[in-house]
């Protein structure tokens, strides 16, 4: 019985607050979930990125694979990144974010600025 206890107390622990890292899998609601392969999917449909929001951990290395449905190429561009790619019509492209410091981090879609936005946000 005290066994179950202790097994029931770690459990509770680590899905409590465990992890400020994404992990593969992760259903940490504080941030974007990541894939299997570790990376976090940005679809790209009708000129838009979705989510247009994507919560990462603060100080850790993020990867961003955009998956581009609409038929011509659209950029993921942001100063504040330091990060500027072009992704193909049907393609797909894997944006790498350094370490980030905490805060917000702005991207457009250059040639849909209209529609296509949206902010990394670390925590």
């Amino acid at each position: 019985m005290a066994r179950s206890f202790i097994y029931a107390l770690i459990l509770l622990a680590i899905t409590a607050g465990g992890g400020a890292a994404i992990s593969a899998g992760a259903q940490n609601a504080k941030y974007t979930s990541a894939d299997a392969s570790g990376q976090i999917v940005v679809i790209l449909q009708n000129h838009a990125f979705s989510p247009a929001e994507i919560r990462v951990p603060a100080g850790k290395r993020v990867q961003i694979l955009v998956k581009n449905v609409d038929a011509t190429a659209e950029e993921f561009d942001s100063p504040a990144l330091k990060v500027e790619k072009v992704i193909g019509g049907g393609s797909e492209g894997v944006v790498r974010l350094r370490p980030l410091d905490p805060g917000s981090y702005p991207f457009t879609g250059e040639y849909h600025s209209d529609t296509a936005k949206g902010v990394v946000v670390a925590e």
